[in-house]
Formats: structure tokens, C-alpha cells, sequence
């Protein structure tokens, strides 16, 4: 088990725990949450159920019939329940059979698959919880589902008889670049944090993909292989991942293509204009559920109010489709290699090195020894008013400002007259902006180490390396 131990932990704390516990787990598509459950839990299995995708409710109840029957080892009835309240009290006896001194774990996979359009079977399970489960000490009951806003919406803030009855809650997150190289490293594939990054910008850290990675490829192989083969396991990712997500899922699809084509991000009023999607509800309810599942985030903008964050793209395979996977027509050998060292790859590059850094402020922040101080992160957007943009800005509590350049280059940046001018005017106007309250640090950040000469040692305050991300 990689890049889990907080979750693994807080599950065996609830295992150990004096009372049932209904457990919801959270996470993007693919991140590995059944995986975990299976791995840590699957030994204590009294009931397991996948839900189908696309399937009425007659077939969730036979699938319903079919998994009972294999636990209980009753007669097979082959008329399956009629309802969800007919399936439940038939789970309800055989539970009563059950030893009651060791913990009973009932798992419903794909909640949102299972819970079918007036099914009634939400309410059904509210009730078992709360008219039997949550009533003995012995029962862990724990659902499972990759739309995040799903579950968030129908067991968490649920207004009914699921009302606050989540006792505990696991997010998995993608592995950071750490658990990646752990990851890798547990599969005996070796390879340079430069080669694990290019990975990582062009599908993320989801286990699901990297298990497709094979000892003796380089990232470019490993990505022409999966992403640009005609069965390679993201080639064809993409037209399958939202929409097993969402229902009607073309406004989700529609937000994070606009988003893709947007280094900066975009501000609401700006995805509204580039979709055409309706403002309102239909685009709020949308954009809910990308927040969510982690495949878009938000920034704030320096000294602005919340309501005009900005929207960014948080999920690199989608990033990447977008920009490479989805204009290539058809395959041909070689192809990726050709595009890994055009202009156009390394102006992509810079974009997604700065994702990575976003992903992983956290070590930024402990390499700026900062960890400790309470710090906001936010962005300058530019505008009609303000002539430049920022990348990422760390405002601290300390009074002081980080005022952070991301760059990607294949070898050590140069600072040059040009470019200290450049920098050097975006921080008086900077100053401007901010005035004399706060002390302002010129952070670079960068895969490679600047080279050292007069420019950089006058300008640079702190450096952060792709080493250090690590």
C-alpha cells in the first residue's frame, strides 16, 4: 500500500471503534478508493455490492439478489426483491445471523450507479442505518462513489434521514510526486524526478494510470504507448470519464475544455462567454461538481473579494487530452516523439509544471520554511486595469509576500539585462499595488536551477526545485 497510511489508519480506528460507524469514502475516478477498502477491509466483508452503470433499478435489485446469495449461502431465491425495502430487510436477517463480537463491514460500491432515478433507495438505506445498523455495536457501513458532489449531495448534506449520519469521512487525493516515485519504485522502474514529472503533467498522479507504466520506458515511450496507441489505456480515457461521472455531462465537458485552453485561468463571467452555457443554475450546479471531484480548482485574486475567484483546471490527463490526445487524428509510430520535442510541447510544459507547483504548495511552503505561518494563496489575474500577471503569490501572516515565478526549462534559466528589467519593473508596480505594508520576496520556481551570475543573485530572494516538490 502506497501514499495511504493516514487512511489506512483512520479505517483501523474505526474498526477498533465502540459503535457502528458509517463511513463515506471520497475521490476522483480511478484514485483507487476501492482498492484501499478491498485491501484494508476486504477480510471483514459481510456484504459487498458494486452498482451497475446505466442499469434500472430491476437490474441493481438482481444484482442485489445474486450478491446476498453468495454471502449468505441461503437458497438462491430466484425472484429478486420488488423493492429497495423488500432488499433491505432480507440484508437485515441474514445480518441477524451474523457473529456480534467482531466488526461486520457492508460495502456499497458506486453508490450513484445503485440509487437509480425514484428508486426509493436512498431512503430505504437511511432507514437501515438508522432503525438497525446504528442501534447494534458491531457494523461498519461504508459507501463508496467516484461523483464526489454526489454522495456530498445526497448523504452528507442530505436534508432526509441521512442527515448528518456520515460518522466518518476518507478522501484519497492523486499521489503526490513522492507517493508517484514510491509507486514506481515498488514496481522496480527507476527514473529521474524529470522523467517522473513529464509523467505526472500528462496523466497525474492516479494509480489507476500509473500501473500502466512499464520498467525500461522513458516518459516519452510510456506516454506514446498509453495515450497515443489505438489501445492504449488513456487514448480513449477521456470519452468515458465524465460522463460515467455525471449525468447529462456535456455542460462538465464544455467547462473543462474552456479551461484548458486557458494558462491563467478564467473568471466566471469568462467560462459563461466561452461555453454559452446558460448562467444560473445548469452552469452552477456544473461547475459544483468539477469542484468537488478535484478536476477544476479556484484562486483568489490578490486583494479581491472571493466572488471573483479564479477558475483553474486542476486534472492533468484532462489538460493534456486537450491539448495533444484529442487533435491527433490517427496514430502513427513515432508520433509523440516528434511532438515531445517541438516548441509547442515545451511552451505546454510551463503551464503544467505550473499545476504541478499549485498540487504541491504544501512543499513549497516547507521549503520557504514557511510551513508554520498561516499563508493565503493567490493569484494576479490581469485585466484591462492591471497590465501584468503573477503566477502564484504566497501571502503570509508574517507580513511579507512571495511574489513567485514558475518556469520550466529543459536546462538552467538565464537571467539576462532584459529579464532582470522585466522583473524588476513587475515588482515596483507590484509594490505599488500592495504599498508599504508588506516585505516582498522574489521566489523562483523552476525544474532546474537558475544559473548563477550578477542578475540572479540581485533578484532572487528564494529558490524552489523540482527536487524539492519531491
Amino acid at each position: 500500500m502506497v501514499g495511504r497510511q493516514q487512511q489506512t489508519q483512520q479505517v483501523n480506528e474505526l474498526m477498533n471503534s465502540p459503535k457502528s460507524e458509517f463511513i463515506g469514502v471520497l475521490g476522483r475516478r480511478r484514485v483507487g478508493k476501492t482498492y484501499l477498502i478491498d485491501s484494508v477491509l476486504g477480510e471483514y466483508f459481510c456484504f459487498q455490492m458494486t452498482g451497475i452503470q446505466d442499469q434500472s433499478t430491476a437490474e441493481q435489485l438482481e444484482n442485489f439478489n445474486r450478491k446476498l446469495f453468495l454471502y449468505s449461502k441461503a437458497a438462491y431465491q430466484s425472484t429478486a426483491p420488488k423493492n429497495w425495502g423488500e432488499a433491505f430487510f432480507q440484508l437485515r436477517m441474514y445480518l441477524d445471523t451474523l457473529p456480534k463480537k467482531k466488526k461486520q463491514v457492508i460495502f456499497l460500491d458506486e453508490l450513484p450507479w445503485i440509487s437509480t432515478s425514484n428508486s426509493g433507495f436512498l431512503q430505504q438505506l437511511a432507514h437501515l442505518w438508522n432503525d438497525y445498523l446504528s442501534k447494534h455495536q458491531h457494523f461498519i457501513l461504508i459507501v463508496c462513489g467516484s461523483a464526489s458532489s454526489w454522495i456530498k449531495k445526497h448523504i452528507t448534506n442530505d436534508k432526509g434521514g441521512l442527515h448528518n449520519r456520515l460518522t466518518a469521512t476518507i478522501h484519497l487525493e492523486p499521489f503526490t510526486l513522492a507517493e508517484t516515485k514510491e509507486f514506481l519504485f515498488a514496481k522496480n522502474i527507476k527514473l529521474t524526478h524529470q522523467e517522473i514529472a513529464k509523467i505526472y503533467m500528462a496523466m497525474g498522479g492516479i494509480p489507476y494510470y500509473l500501473d500502466d507504466i512499464k520498467r525500461g520506458e522513458t516518459a516519452t515511450k510510456a506516454i506514446e504507448r498509453m495515450c497515443f496507441e489505438e489501445n492504449g489505456r488513456l487514448s480513449n480515457e477521456y470519452n468515458n470519464l465524465y460522463k460515467a461521472l455525471f449525468y447529462n455531462a456535456t455542460h462538465h465537458e464544455l467547462i473543462v475544455s474552456a479551461l484548458a485552453g486557458s494558462q491563467k485561468g478564467m473568471l466566471r463571467i469568462e467560462i459563461l462567454a466561452k461555453t454559452k452555457i446558460q448562467d444560473g443554475g445548469p452552469f452552477t450546479r456544473a461547475m459544483i461538481d468539477l469542484l468537488d471531484c478535484g478536476f477544476v480548482g479556484t484562486l483568489s485574486q490578490f486583494g479581491q473579494k472571493k466572488r471573483e475567484e479564479v477558475y483553474r483546471l486542476r486534472d492533468e490527463y484532462t489538460a493534456f487530452y486537450h491539448r495533444f490526445i484529442k487533435p491527433q487524428k490517427r496514430y502513427e509510430s513515432g508520433t509523440w516523439a516528434l511532438q515531445a520535442s517541438s516548441q509547442n510541447y515545451k511552451i505546454w510544459l510551463g503551464y503544467a509544471f505550473e499545476l504541478l507547483v499549485h498540487r504541491h504548495i504544501d512543499k513549497v511552503r516547507s521549503k520557504l520554511g514557511i510551513s508554520g505561518i498561516y499563508s493565503e494563496i493567490a493569484t494576479l489575474y490581469q485585466n484591462e486595469t492591471l497590465p501584468m500577471q503573477i503566477d502564484l503569490l504566497i501571502n503570509r501572516k508574517d507580513n511579507a509576500v512571495n511574489f513567485c515565478e514558475i518556469k520550466h526549462y529543459e536546462s538552467g534559466f538565464v537571467f539576462d539585462k532584459k529579464k532582470h528589467k522585466e522583473i524588476t519593473q513587475k515588482l515596483q508596480l507590484f509594490k505599488q499595488i500592495l504599498g508599504k505594508r508588506k516585505q516582498v520576496f522574489y521566489t523562483f520556481i523552476s525544474n532546474q536551477e537558475a544559473v548563477q551570475n550578477e542578475y540572479s543573485l540581485e533578484l532572487i530572494d528564494n529558490m524552489v526545485l523540482l527536487d524539492d516538490l519531491f
